[in-house]
Formats: C-alpha cells, sequence, structure tokens
C-alpha cells in the first residue's frame, strides 16, 4: 500500500504542490513518449478527417439494394393482405412472388458525404450516379414522393386490368386527366380524373390517340374536347399550347383509369414507382386462380406493366438481382430491355429469366412451379 505525504499546512485541494515529489506514480513524471504523440496525433488526424467526409456533401446519388416484399403475403409491419379482392372469389396461394426494391441516397433531401460515396464505389452491389441523371434538379423532396406516389397508382391500376383480362373479365379503359401543369391553359376548363371522350372529331381510347388527335391542330389554337365529369358529358373548347419537339399538346398529365368487374386493392407501405406492376398482376392473377401458381417456389421480379400488358425496363437492375438473392429468391423475371445490364450481374444461387409480357411472365412461373424451365429465355 502506498502512502502519501502532505506538506505541513498544505490543503490537498490546492493542487500537485500538495504532494510529496519523491512518491511513485507523481503524475509529473507520467510524461508522453514520442510515439505516444504521433499515435495521438494520427487519431486525432483521423478523427478530423472523419469529421470532415461527413460534414462534405457532394453531388451523387447512390443506389444500393433495398428489400423484397412478397405480393402474396401482408404489407410489411402489418397483418394487412397487400392483395385484396372484394367481388371475385380468390384461393390460396403457396410460394412467393415478390417485387424488388432499390434505395436511393442523394435525392433532394436527402445528400450523400464522402464516405457515402467512398463505401458505394467499393461495394459491387451499389452504384454511384451524378445525382442529377437520377433527379431533376428542379423538384423538392416532397414533389419526388408525390411523383413516386402517382406512379405506384398508375402500376396498381394496369396491374389489375392486365391480371382481371387475363382470367376473360372485360376491364374498359379510360384516358383520363391525371394533372395540369403550370404552363397549361386548361386550367378552370379540364380538371383531374376527367375521361376524355372525344378530341375534335377522334374517339379517344388510348393516350396515343389523344396525342395524335391533336396534332390536327397548331400549338396556340382550341380545339374541342368532350370528357366526362361526374357521370355527365361536358364539351368544352381547350386552348393547346407547344409542347417538346413543336408538337401540339395541353399541358396536362395522361392517365389511364377503368371499369373493374371486382375491387382490388394493393397496399405496397411506403414503397413508390412503377416497376412493380408485373409482380402485382402476376399475384392478382394468382389470388383469383385455383392453386398455387409459383409450386412453393420463392420467385422474385420487377418491370412495368401497361394497359396492353407489356412489360417495360426499370432501373437499378444490378441492385434489385442481388436485393432477390439476399431475400432468398430462387429466380427472377427482368424485363427484356434491362437483359444487357443482367449479363455479368446475376448473383450466385439466382437463375434469371427474360420476360417482354404479362403472359411471358405468367409462363415463366408455370414453368418454375412445374421444374420445366430448360427452354425458358434467359438475358
Amino acid at each position: 500500500m502506498k502512502t502519501i505525504k502532505r506538506v505541513p499546512d498544505q490543503r490537498p485541494d490546492e493542487g500537485y504542490a500538495a504532494w510529496d515529489g519523491a512518491v511513485e506514480g507523481d503524475p509529473r513524471t507520467a510524461r508522453l513518449t514520442l510515439g505516444n504523440k504521433i499515435t495521438l496525433g494520427l487519431f486525432f488526424a483521423l478523427l478530423a478527417l472523419l469529421v470532415a467526409g461527413s460534414l462534405v456533401k457532394l453531388p451523387y446519388a447512390v443506389m444500393s439494394p433495398g428489400p423484397t416484399v412478397n405480393t402474396l403475403g401482408d404489407t410489411p409491419g402489418t397483418s394487412t393482405p397487400i392483395i385484396a379482392v372484394d367481388g371475385l372469389p380468390t384461393y390460396p396461394t403457396d410460394g412467393a412472388l415478390k417485387f424488388t426494391t432499390v434505395r436511393v441516397e442523394g435525392g433532394p433531401g436527402y445528400p450523400v458525404d464522402v464516405w457515402d460515396v467512398l463505401q458505394a464505389w467499393v461495394d459491387p452491389s451499389r452504384d454511384v450516379f451524378p445525382v442529377d441523371a437520377i433527379f431533376d434538379p428542379n423538384v423538392s423532396q416532397e414533389q419526388v414522393a408525390e411523383e413516386n406516389a402517382v406512379q405506384m397508382e398508375g402500376s396498381q391500376e394496369e396491374a389489375t386490368a392486365v391480371a382481371l383480362r387475363a382470367l376473360g373479365k372485360e376491364v374498359p379503359t379510360y384516358v383520363t386527366v391525371a394533372g395540369l401543369s403550370p404552363t397549361s391553359k386548361a386550367k378552370g376548363l379540364l380538371e383531374v380524373k376527367d375521361r376524355f371522350v372525344t378530341v375534335g372529331s377522334t374517339e379517344i381510347t388510348t393516350a396515343d390517340s389523344l396525342r395524335e388527335a391533336l396534332q390536327k391542330v397548331d400549338p396556340g389554337d382550341p380545339i374541342e374536347l368532350t370528357v366526362e365529369r361526374g357521370g355527365k358529358d361536358v364539351t368544352v373548347d381547350v386552348p393547346t399550347i407547344e409542347g417538346a419537339g413543336g408538337r401540339t399538346a395541353l399541358g396536362i398529365g395522361v392517365g389511364l383509369t377503368h371499369d373493374f368487374p371486382a375491387k382490388v386493392t394493393i397496399d405496397a407501405g411506403s414503397v413508390g414507382g412503377p416497376s412493380a406492376g408485373l409482380m402485382f398482376s402476376l399475384g392478382i392473377y394468382d389470388k383469383l386462380t385455383p392453386g398455387g401458381l409459383t409450386g412453393n417456389r420463392q420467385v422474385a421480379g420487377t418491370g412495368t406493366i401497361d394497359d396492353a400488358g407489356k412489360v417495360g425496363p426499370i432501373g437499378g437492375i444490378r441492385q434489385k438481382l442481388a436485393g432477390a438473392r439476399a431475400g432468398g429468391a430462387e429466380f427472377f423475371l427482368a424485363p427484356a430491355l434491362n437483359c444487357p445490364e443482367v449479363v455479368g450481374s446475376v448473383p450466385d444461387g439466382l437463375e434469371v429469366f427474360k420476360v417482354a409480357t404479362f403472359d411471358e411472365g405468367r409462363a415463366a412461373v408455370e414453368a418454375i412451379a412445374k421444374g420445366r424451365t430448360g427452354a425458358l429465355p434467359r438475358c
């Protein structure tokens, strides 16, 4: 046990002068060596570098694999089915038909720092892009979220139409006003959700028929439109504007709506965008047909779906492949137009088949269920 001798008449709380310098362990003798000083200096330099790297924001977007979600299951974190049908009989399903997601950092409101970018560069499952290549520099975080929500709603609408038609149901399509741009002169004349009946003398059945009908007048000239609003036909003369490439336009967003023979509700949680359309259509079809479509297999995929059942390309295919395998998928349906990006990016244990239509996607899943995938086209 060490002893401490105090200097007479010296209070202990007056500092080191109150201690006998001959005592072993005197703090004044515990000086840093040169090696200690170098180590400490390097530590503080590294700390400063880490702080500086986290404070420097870069104009890049980082794309990483996101989670997969089974369209045949419940919305994550809830007991609510992702797909619910009212008005038609449904049947038990098995296995999984998963849509895939991508996590994007670096968009409006979510800037990335130096370390985010460096980590992404060394991770083969992540990609780095100039932020303007992913996001419009003139839109806000709220606008991005709103656009993603609109695209998700549209993909669900068209997936429902495609699946019900595959079951032999009649599903009429209507071209609608989805929104009006700030430069549109149709404000006060057209309303969101108006259904186009005719433009001039042309009956409107598709978005292309609307665009072509507008070209019969010059930009700036008015054109007579008949729309269905609240169950009644309304006819208005709407001034046109000059759109992209000098074409005649109305300055509106165009959408599609349908009259469905049953109510199909899709709850994808907070996920936005159009790329789950193919997997939604397969999930709806599976729930409305007897017997499990997948043969209890784990199938993932991606791709937009249009009203005619065509599968369109998406972004982030490499990340979706990685996310699908990490989520337990054995098979993956990839849009045919994404195949050049798929080659060389397929994780071990995942088989990838290319599809261009809903019918090809359904045939692929049926072949997977039977274990007869040898003849399926691959990327």
